[in-house]
C-alpha cells in the first residue's frame, strides 16, 4: 500500500512540474534514468552463480511469453485504463487516407495508423520497470513470512522517485501503473504469509534476480530510446529460474 501511495504522489507531482520543465531537460533526465537501469541490470545479472540458469530462463520464458502474447496483453490493459480514464481517443477519429500505388492500373486506400498512446507507454513502462527484480520478490516474501517490510519501503521511496520522471515524459498512465504494484507485490506478500519460508531458496532468488537483470536492461534500452523492446514477453522467465534451480541446483 505505501508503494502504491508513493507512485501515485510521485506521478501526480511529475505532472505539476513536468509541463514546467523544457523538453531537453525532461528528456535529461529520463536519459540519466535509463543509464542508470542499464547498470542495475547488469549489476543484477552478475547475481548468477552459474550463468545457464538466466540463459535458459530467458530462452524459455521468452518464448512462453510470445506465445502467450503478454506484451501485447500488457499493452492492451493498458488502453483499456487509457480508455476508461480519458475516453476515445481523438486520433481514432476518420482521417484521410493515403494512396498507395500497386501497379500503373490500380490505387489503393490505406488508412493512416493512428499515433502512439503516451498514456500506454507510460503504463508499461512504468509497471515493468517497478515489477521486475528481485526486490519485488524478496520483499514481498519476507514482508508476508516475516512482517518486515524494509525492503518494501525502501523499493516504494525508489519508486516514488522515478515516477516523478516517468509521469513528466508519459503522463497519467505511469499512476496507474500502481494497479500492477499492488496485484504483483501484494499477491506475493499474501503468499509469503500463507505459504511461508518453503516457497524460495536462497539460490533460487539469486538466479531469479540473474534473469530479472537482463530485463531491466531491456527496460533501460526502452527508457534511452534505443530500442523497443518486448520486455513483458520475458515475464514468465521469472518463474521459470527458481523451477530450474530446484531441478538441477543441488
Amino acid at each position: 500500500m505505501v508503494n502504491v501511495i508513493t507512485v501515485v504522489a510521485g506521478t501526480g507531482v511529475g505532472m505539476a512540474v513536468g509541463p514546467r520543465l523544457p523538453e531537453r531537460v525532461r528528456s535529461t533526465v529520463l536519459s540519466g534514468l535509463g543509464l542508470v537501469t542499464l547498470a542495475v541490470g547488469v549489476a543484477s545479472f552478475l547475481e548468477t552463480r552459474n550463468a545457464v540458469f538466466p540463459v535458459l530462463s530467458i530462452v524459455v520464458g521468452g518464448l512462453v511469453g510470445e506465445l502467450l502474447r503478454i506484451e501485447d496483453r500488457l499493452e492492451g490493459v493498458g488502453e483499456r485504463i487509457r480508455r476508461r480514464a480519458e475516453g476515445p481517443r481523438a486520433d481514432t477519429a476518420p482521417r484521410p487516407s493515403s494512396f498507395v500505388e500497386r501497379d500503373p492500373d490500380e490505387l489503393e486506400l490505406v488508412p493512416s495508423p493512428a499515433a502512439p498512446s503516451t498514456f500506454v507507454d507510460g503504463f508499461v513502462t512504468a509497471s515493468l520497470t517497478f515489477c521486475v527484480g528481485a526486490l519485488v520478490v524478496v520483499g514481498s516474501l519476507q514482508d508476508g513470512i516475516e512482517g518486515d517490510a524494509q525492503l518494501l519501503l525502501i523499493k516504494a521511496a525508489l519508486d516514488g522517485l522515478a515516477s516523478v520522471v516517468f509521469a513528466s515524459v508519459f503522463g497519467w498512465g505511469v499512476g496507474f501503473s500502481a494497479l500492477s504494484i499492488l496485484v504483483l507485490q501484494g499477491g506475493l506478500t499474501l503468499a509469503g504469509a500463507v505459504l511461508g519460508d518453503v516457497l524460495l531458496t536462497e539460490r533460487m532468488v539469486a538466479e531469479l534476480e540473474a534473469t530479472g537483470g537482463p530485463m531491466i536492461v531491456g527496460i533501460g534500452l526502452r527508457l534511452l530510446d534505443i530500442k523497443k523492446i518486448p520486455v513483458g514477453s520475458f515475464l514468465p522467465g521469472l518463474v521459470v529460474a527458481p523451477v530450474l534451480v530446484a531441478i538441477f541446483a543441488t
